[in-house]
């Protein structure tokens, strides 16, 4: 039975985690696609949204026209484990806002979720950094691994991995789900939301790194390398893999993640557009007192 929100004279329906509902999903694709750009329908039928993306949303009719949504993660943050929920897809149609749609659904969200994680967050557009302050949200700074590299003699064997193969996105699958922490804060068994990236954005960015058993994402620019993830089984040392990853035009590196040994990176405050760091104030915060950031393959 639906439950029916009184905002401003108007009513909704207010209803969440209704991914396996065609038209709603269908609706809150069309939002998404029409607010960011994009949307999560190859997600689904490629089977990787699982019960860890739950959206959040207001329906005038079958029309989803607010919504915020919740990302259970569970993470490994300097060798202990924390669950901790992010918050993202907040959007509310053109039509409606400026009514106070997205504000219910944010108190709603925090209610249920603040006593059953370890830590709330999100990445703020920079349209809406005095929206989270309103909800206890604290802004954060978050850190950048770079280093300055050439790219040695010694090589190996680079297969770049095709993600409209089954078996190759298997593959890669497979690899997210099984790999061992190589950063500092790691996701674990979540590597759904790092399919929603290897089947996107990064799609033509994946490669396997046959003489280590590790796939890299990896993104080219100029003479920069962006590692933005590394999924190993075993151990593998880190430098090894970039090298084999480096073209020898490459003069720079830079990490998605905070690499376990960032001795020999130099630490670079990351100012980007709409990606400001806010975490819910009243739990423990790391990124108080240490230097990290959040691996880029983990904003949802």
């Amino acid at each position: 039975m639906n439950e029916f929100l009184l905002i401003n004279d108007k009513k909704y329906s207010y209803i969440c985690n209704y991914k396996d509902d065609s038209i709603l999903r269908n609706s809150f694709n069309t939002l998404t696609e029409k607010t960011y750009g994009f949307n999560f329908k190859q997600w689904y039928e490629d089977g990787y949204w699982g019960e860890k993306y739950i959206p959040y949303s207001l329906l005038d009719g079958d029309n989803v026209v607010s919504n915020v949504s919740v990302n259970i993660i569970d993470f490994l943050i300097l060798g202990e484990q924390k669950r901790y929920v992010q918050i993202g897809t907040v959007m509310t149609d053109e039509e409606y806002r400026g009514q106070g749609l997205c504000r219910a659904l944010m108190e709603r969200v925090i209610k249920e979720w603040e006593d059953k994680c370890d830590l709330i967050y999100l990445f703020a557009n920079d349209s809406v950094l005095d929206f989270y302050p309103k909800f206890g949200f604290d802004k954060c700074d978050k850190y950048q691994y770079v280093i300055n590299k050439i790219k040695k003699k010694k090589s190996g064997k680079i297969r770049k991995m095709s993600m409209d193969n089954e078996e190759d996105r298997e593959f890669v699958y497979n690899m997210a789900c099984n790999t061992i922490a190589l950063s500092k804060l790691s996701m674990k068994n979540n590597a759904s939301l790092i399919m929603f990236y290897c089947t996107s954005f990064m799609k033509n960015n994946i490669y396997y790194l046959e003489d280590y058993d590790t796939v890299a994402i990896c993104d080219f620019d100029e003479d920069i390398l962006y590692v933005q993830d590394v999924f190993a089984k075993k151990e593998v040392n880190l430098d090894n893999i970039i090298n084999v990853m480096m073209k020898y035009e490459i003069k720079k590196v830079i990490l998605g993640f905070t690499p376990n040994n960032s001795s020999f990176y130099e630490k670079i405050l990351v100012n980007e557009d709409d990606t400001t760091l806010f975490i819910k104030m009243g739990k423990d915060n790391p990124f108080k007192t240490r230097d990290l950031m959040f691996p880029v393959l983990s904003h949802a």
